[in-house]
């Protein structure tokens, strides 16, 4: 067998004593998706180092790479992605040309399918254990599958691949670790059915980083120097940032359910920030002491509201999605690509401090870096070129662990010249003096204490390596997991209604994401900044212009259409969910026209979660025609959307415009009829959501400028008017019952519209002659969704 002859041959090589080959035992390492991307790019490299590291020490092993793919296949696919290991440059090419065909010796594919292909794998560890006289010490099993193939998987390893009693399972798993917290619940309870919490190591890869893995170690190292410091009165801000300038291209499945909170700051970003902000435990190496203390930290978190995060979305981020998941042109996605956070702690040692988290794609740099930065009360007469500059007490004080990549392109931490010299362990990092013409942070690197990793690991193998050694103090337990997750889910539904700000995409960004923090929240610094674009994507960087966010001081939304008409349906479908929560029912009244036909579509495809069937739905203004009429505002609202929804027939409310076969005669009181209808089922007669639009002379609803009816407030609910053009005779809501809403939306759509828009925006309050500047609810809100070609013509 392959195998056999492979282990035969490592033992060639083994000078050391039988005890501890016999202590140590024979280790079996299965790597399930061994053909995948990852694996290609980080795993196989990270398990062939694994061999490296441990195969001077005596240790044997065997690798496993399985997929589904049949047999033949799959061996050739894997073996083309083992051609590209790679030595440390400390190893000759000769040495490294041996050990290579070693380890393609001691590594076999399988195909694992089906509980008979792991019965069968166990079967072949067994024989190959039994033939070489081997003692098995324990099987890693690494899962580099999607998460929806974890249970079945651990299910096959459960029943037909556990190793004997006596040796030991190490099970490692991929993020993403659940989308929210019942999720990564139903998941966690998946696996508990089939392996101890023990065997299970969760990896986030980030945890992996040199920099990040030193955070710990170098607290305790400091500890001396650190524990008067890192505390609120002396500690500034703390910074947390992943920055990256490429696109999600090939990856639009995966982001649109995840998005770049639940893709980076759920778990890179808040493990480091538990690093940072956790007590110090006793032994920051036993991993029960660190959860012990993470746990605490995530009790004192104070509570993310929607104001405590700004998002954005790169602007051809859309455009991605639709080419890669085959979505229409009208399709729109609410998916942030980046976000800024702030995290503050309520405990005595952090209390008032912001942790500013943030993370995003097509940024103007690749960059990851944990910035603590210390307040300075120091004022230094003269300028610092007259004395010592490494003396300095006015330079800003700080101590950054720099993940990698940007200006410095490797691993590093740095410590203000005027803060302290640091105690690092010898060996493993080194001081260094030759990069003084680099900057950070806009200081030299002259002022900083600089060091580095004297090897660079890759983060893979340094988490394999601590898979094999059983180190589990970095990887993610099950309470930690949910207490994350816990933390998260809350400003996750807040904003699954927002849309984020557009931004064009690298140095092109400018200030347009600089945010601020102001009195416990985070807010753009540039207000309701939008970069306008050429329809169709096409991006025009630098016409840049600003955009007030409210117009006649009410609030102001504004994309392009198709973009707007998204934004205004979800926000009807929030609005329609507190409604119902609140008293059961949503009351929605919606205007004729052509501007809210898109509006329906969306609505009636789009939004699966909108309560129909608790939904009544009103018209605000009818034509005096009968209802199958093209004219009828109530036939366009029904064949573009109530035959596509589940509402409830006895919940749909046409204007009784056609009575006793008649069209709209006074003596049939059509508007007393449907006012005393909205009253009997409608609160006092307060509509939750009432839909308007603005003709290009100012008229909404049928409101017309000049109306001897319904402008001056003190009208009936409902009334006769008549219009300018045919067909002349309407019913409508008057503006009493339109500003009794406790929310109006106007929607206004195309270049035609600019003009009236433009006079809107400066007139008064008067509807004779603006019937729309009329509109103001007396104790509601009103929102006015105007797309750029109206705003900006």
């Amino acid at each position: 067998m392959l195998l056999r002859g492979a282990v035969c041959a490592l033992f060639v090589l083994q000078v050391v004593p039988l005890l501890a080959r016999e202590t140590r035992g024979h280790v079996s390492v299965v790597l399930v998706g061994a053909t995948g991307d990852l694996a290609r790019k980080y795993l196989w490299q990270g398990l062939f180092q694994l061999y490296l590291d441990e195969v001077s020490h005596g240790h044997t092993f065997t690798f496993h790479g399985g997929a589904q793919s049949e047999p033949k296949r799959g061996r050739k696919v894997m073996y083309e992605r083992l051609k590209d290991l790679a030595c440390p440059p400390e190893v000759s090419p000769d040495r490294c040309a041996v050990l290579k065909d070693q380890f393609l010796k001691l590594t076999e594919y399988h195909q694992l399918k089906t509980k008979q292909d792991y019965a069968a794998l166990n079967r072949e560890i067994q024989t190959v254990l039994a033939q070489e006289g081997l003692e098995e010490a324990g099987r890693i099993f690494y899962l580099s599958v999607p998460p929806f193939a974890y249970a079945e998987i651990a299910g096959h390893i459960n029943s037909s691949c556990r190793p004997p009693p006596g040796a030991w399972l190490r099970v490692a798993l991929e993020k993403p670790f659940g989308h929210d917290l019942k999720s990564a619940q139903e998941l966690a309870e998946s696996l508990k059915a089939f392996f101890r919490e023990e065997e299970i190591y969760r990896v986030d890869h980030y945890l992996g980083k040199q920099a990040v893995a030193h955070i710990l170690p170098f607290r305790e190292q400091n500890r001396q120097h650190l524990e008067p410091l890192w505390n609120r009165h002396h500690v500034e801000r703390v910074e947390i940032v992943l920055k990256e300038t490429v696109d999600v291209k090939n990856r639009t499945s995966f982001y649109e359910e995840y998005g770049v909170v639940r893709d980076i700051l759920q778990n890179h970003l808040t493990e480091v920030l538990m690093f940072l902000a956790m007590e110090l435990p006793e032994n920051v190496g036993n991993a029960e002491d660190v959860l012990r203390s993470k746990l605490q930290t995530f009790a004192s978190l104070r509570g993310l509201e929607k104001n405590s995060a700004v998002m954005g979305q790169y602007e051809a981020y859309n455009r991605h999605v639709r080419e890669e998941l085959q979505k229409g042109l009208d399709y729109f996605s609410s998916t942030p690509t980046f976000a800024g956070v702030l995290v503050q702690l309520d405990n005595l040692r952090w209390e008032g401090v912001p942790f500013i988290l943030a993370s995003g794609k097509v940024l103007d740099e690749r960059v990851g870096y944990v910035r603590v930065l210390f307040k300075n009360r120091a004022y230094c007469a003269q300028h610092e070129a007259a004395w010592d500059p490494g003396q300095s007490h006015c330079k800003p004080r700080q101590v950054v662990f720099y993940v990698g990549h940007g200006e410095l392109n490797s691993p590093a931490v740095l410590v203000s010249r005027n803060l302290f010299r640091p105690a690092m362990p010898r060996g493993s990092w080194k001081e260094v003096q030759d990069r003084t013409h680099l900057r950070l942070f806009g200081q030299p690197l002259s002022d900083y204490y600089l060091y580095v990793p004297a090897v660079e690991r890759d983060a893979y193998s340094v988490l394999i390596s601590q898979i094999y050694h059983g180190k589990k103090d970095v990887f993610i337990t099950t309470e930690n997991l949910l207490a994350s997750w816990a933390f998260w889910t809350p400003l996750l539904a807040n904003w699954a209604s927002e849309s984020p700000r557009l931004y064009p995409g690298g140095r092109e960004n400018g200030p347009l994401l600089d945010f601020e923090v102001v009195g416990g929240e985070v807010r753009f610094v540039t207000k309701e900044a939008v970069q306008v674009m050429a329809p169709g994507d096409q991006q025009t960087p630098g016409d840049y212009k600003t955009i007030q966010s409210r117009f006649r001081q009410s609030q102001l939304v504004t994309a392009w259409s198709e973009e707007l008409i998204a934004r205004l349906a979800s926000d009807i479908e929030v609005a329609a969910l507190k409604a119902v929560q609140r008293s059961g029912v949503f009351h929605f009244a919606l205007s004729g026209g052509s501007s809210p036909l898109a509006l329906f579509k969306q609505l009636a495809w789009h939004h699966y979660g909108f309560p129909w069937r608790q939904t009544h739905v009103w018209l605000v203004d009818e034509r005096c025609v009968p209802l199958a009429d093209p004219e009828s505002n109530f036939g366009n609202l029904h064949e573009h959307l109530l035959r596509h929804v589940r509402v409830p027939y006895f919940n749909v409310h046409p204007m009784p415009v056609h009575v006793h076969q008649r069209l709209c005669v006074e003596e049939d009181q059509g508007p007393a009829l449907y006012a005393r209808e909205i009253a009997a089922l409608v609160a006092n007669s307060s509509l939750d959501l009432v839909l308007l639009g603005v003709g290009r002379d100012g008229h909404t609803a049928s409101l017309f400028p000049r109306s001897p009816v319904g402008l001056d407030g003190q009208e009936p609910d409902v009334v006769f008017t008549e219009s300018p053009s045919k067909p002349h005779q309407r019913m409508t809501f008057s503006l009493a019952l339109i500003n009794k809403a406790k929310r109006v939306a106007v929607l206004v759509l195309g270049k035609g519209k600019h003009e009236i828009v433009t006079v809107v925006s400066r007139a008064g309050h008067e509807p004779q002659k603006w019937p729309i500047s009329g509109v103001k609810p007396s104790s509601g809100q009103l929102a006015w969704y105007v797309d750029y070609e109206a705003l900006l013509g």
